[in-house]
């Protein structure tokens, strides 16, 4: 080892050794546990105290002095929000911060397609990426236990194994591009109102079946890097620091590497967060001056509360360096990879993308007729009506708002499908919600209208009376109250008088087709007036030409229901058996009981022989049809080592190309605790010309048979008898294959 010595200017300077090497915790050649350790030993307390907390809005610091960056959350799940200010949730006013709005993760997961989940996550990582975020806040996986609650469009359905599925391959996309997902809201989440004084009381056994599968499955199979906690309490312990789900189970049991977020706000206590998990506290006062003026972020939690507590003595620094070393694994896998690809946005690809998605998602609900898709061949008069047509969806309906370059609506959609070969009309039939602004971000569209409810339905009637078909655009909006975060819906009906609306235009046109936009289920009083019924989800940018592809039969819909649509709002075991929204004690804390346990959604429904869902969980048609085969076994017996392979052949029975999604549920025939009916375990979506068939053939092992025993806090496979059940729907059994667990 030597020096040299340069004159420079005259001066005689000494330079690096010319044999010194690069710190380990900057080279990307070291293992990440050796960086991590690295830089860990280099930093002052200080430093690592600051690393635990948020410096503005979005944005928690790394440390200059040794070259980290700073780590930049971005919200999603369904877009790259735009740019705030550094301590305000007005806008930055940027002019480059328009994103492509991909459709609202219940239309990802309906459609069933864990390609299309990992398209929708390397498409919004590359936004994420090229904006130079670290984390973006998403997806969401909380199941869908009432459909009041006002955030569901923003989660993957009722279904843990559905979810579970769908979660995997978005989170591994994102983070191919070098960005993190943080998957939220971790746990039992399930609806908005009182959202930060619920405190939710579950048996594990639905804990561990119901409500934490896709969570798991995000970090063991996904990997993901982040965590987010919930706002709400589990065990009188706010989800953000929760000993036993965050230290106990996702840490412990799961052996979870990441890092743990807060939920904005979400944090309440510095003893609590130290020690019960949570490791970067973002938001605490969300207008970052509330406790303070320039140095409210000093005051967060774990901040200078933390940093006192460890030079007074009062606590050590075990769990300090336990957060920081997560934080520095989340630097080397993000913001201090060299590797990490560049990123794009507004891409045509992304477009493409967002369309795609958005065309497999749809649900075709009812077809009576034929109805659909649209003929154009005599050059039909087509009347379109409802505000849901003209009305931007991508702004509003909370963290998950965003600003677009462009949303197509849904007429725009249909005119330009119909340029040339139908003529489209409009009438507004109903006003909603005129207003078109979020958080600083305006539409700028004026959908004001003064015209009374009569006057409105008297055009729209009078419209529908004179043309070939009438397409109904209604459902939910993002208003509060609607599909909105912090709010959760009044009840399970249709808001603006749209039913009545609904049913005037079932007098007029025989030709009616209703397409629901929601992210929700809603009651339809009119079901068996309306010939054809579309549910098509909140869309994003591309919403209208993904709507015009499906109604006109450019693409056949393939989406099937991610969540059941019952008829009644008391058919929900939330509502008949749980505690919805509970009730305030003393403290104000609302004590929600989850009686129901285990039988959420078609397992609920399963359990009613009297009672039949409006559309029962993964439903959907198509513009063909398909014939199923007598599934068959490899084997009548299955040993606890070892698996069952179950095939059926499935034919296109129709005059054009479809996707069918087939499902295999499975059915415990004795067990020493009540299990359901039948639980979804394998399903797969696969793609026919007419007259072909296929064989699809799944592979089930114990996992698929288990259940948990919350008495022994372990999975049980009970040796006997089971059902492996194959089916269009959780309603449309198709073949039932016996066997033994041995």
């Amino acid at each position: 080892m030597f020096k040299v010595k340069i004159l420079i200017a005259g001066l005689m300077v000494s330079a690096l050794p010319l044999q010194a090497q690069t710190p380990v915790y900057l080279d990307d050649n070291q293992p990440i546990e050796s960086r991590v350790e690295d830089a860990l030993s280099r930093m002052t307390l200080q430093e690592k105290v600051a690393m635990t907390h948020a410096q503005s809005k979005f944005c928690s610091p790394g440390v200059a002095r040794l070259g980290i960056p700073e780590f930049w959350m971005t919200d999603g799940p369904h877009g790259i929000r735009p740019e705030v200010l550094w301590d305000e949730w007005d806008q930055a006013g940027w002019t480059n911060d328009s994103c492509v709005a991909y459709p609202a993760l219940t239309c990802l997961a309906a459609t069933w397609s864990p390609e299309m989940s990992h398209l929708y996550g390397k498409s919004i990582g590359e936004e994420a990426r090229y904006r130079n975020k670290t984390v973006i806040l998403g997806p969401g996986v909380n199941i869908y236990r009432t459909p009041l609650n006002g955030r569901n469009f923003e989660y993957m359905g009722e279904d843990p194994y559905l979810a579970s599925r769908m979660v995997v391959p978005y989170v591994q996309g994102v983070q191919e591009n070098g960005v993190a997902a943080c998957v939220k809201h971790y746990a039992l989440n399930n609806h908005e109102a009182n959202r930060h004084t619920t405190n939710v009381i579950v048996d594990d056994r639905a804990l561990y079946e119901i409500y934490l599968p896709a969570f798991k499955a995000a970090v063991q199979e996904g990997n993901t890097w982040t965590i987010m906690g919930s706002y709400n309490l589990y065990k009188d312990q706010h989800g953000c620091h929760n000993e036993y789900l965050l230290n106990d189970i996702l840490k412990g049991e799961w052996g979870f590497d990441g890092v743990v977020v807060s939920d904005w706000g979400g944090t309440h206590d510095t003893d609590q967060a130290i020690t019960n998990g949570l490791d970067m506290e973002f938001g605490s006062w969300t207008n970052g001056l509330s406790n303070g003026t320039s140095n409210a972020y000093d005051n967060y939690y774990l901040a200078q509360p933390y940093l006192q507590r460890i030079q007074s003595g009062q606590v050590g620094t075990t769990e300090l360096d336990d957060k920081v070393r997560r934080i520095l694994r989340l630097a080397f896998r993000t913001n201090m990879d060299r590797n990490r690809p560049y990123g794009s946005m507004l891409s045509p690809e992304h477009y493409a993308a967002a369309r795609q998605i958005g065309e497999e998602g749809i649900v075709l609900l009812q077809n009576n007729n034929q109805v659909l898709p649209i003929q154009t061949g005599n050059k039909p008069r087509i009347a379109v009506i409802g505000e849901n047509a003209i009305k931007m969806m991508t702004v509003g309906g909370g963290s998950s708002s965003l600003k677009v370059e462009r949303e197509v609506s849904p007429l725009d959609g249909i005119r330009q499908r119909a340029a040339g070969q139908a003529e489209v009309l409009y009438a507004r039939g109903y006003v909603g919600d005129a207003s078109g602004e979020y958080n600083g971000v305006v539409t700028g569209q004026d959908l004001s209208d003064a015209r009374s409810a009569d006057e409105l339905l008297a055009e729209a009637v009078q419209l529908a009376g004179g043309v070939d078909y009438v397409i109904f655009v209604g459902g939910l909006n993002k208003s509060s109250h609607q599909d909105c975060e912090d709010s959760d819906r009044a009840g399970l009906e249709l808001p603006y008088n749209q039913d009545a609306v609904i049913s005037a235009l079932a007098k007029a046109n025989k030709n009616l087709v209703v397409v629901n936009v929601s992210g929700n289920a809603v009651a339809m009083p009119w079901v068996k007036e309306v010939p054809a019924i579309v549910q098509a989800w909140f869309l994003g940018s591309e919403a209208g030409n993904s709507l015009a592809s499906v109604l006109f039969g450019d693409v056949n819909p393939s989406g099937k229901l991610p969540f059941t649509f019952p008829a009644r709002l008391e058919d929900v075991a939330a509502h008949q058996l749980g505690e919805y929204p509970g009730t305030p004690d003393e403290n104000g804390i609302y004590q929600q009981r989850y009686n129901e346990g285990i039988f959420v959604g078609y397992r609920w429904t399963d359990k009613q022989k009297k009672v039949k869902p409006l559309f029962p969980f993964g439903h959907g048609l198509s513009y063909t049809t398909f014939a199923y085969g007598k599934p068959k076994a490899d084997s009548k017996t299955m040993t606890a080592d070892g698996k069952l392979a179950i095939t059926v052949p499935i034919k296109n029975t129709g005059s054009r190309e479809g996707q069918e999604v087939v499902q295999l549920y499975i059915s415990d025939k004795k067990s020493s605790l009540p299990r359901p009916v039948k639980e979804l375990k394998a399903f797969e979506k696969i793609s026919l010309q007419p007259g072909e068939e296929k064989d699809v053939t799944f592979i089930i092992d114990k996992e698929a048979l288990c259940y948990f025993d919350d008495a022994r806090h372990e999975w049980v496979a009970e040796p006997g008898q089971f059902e492996a059940l194959v089916a269009a729907s959780a309603g449309d059994v198709r073949g039932v294959v016996p066997f033994v667990l041995d």
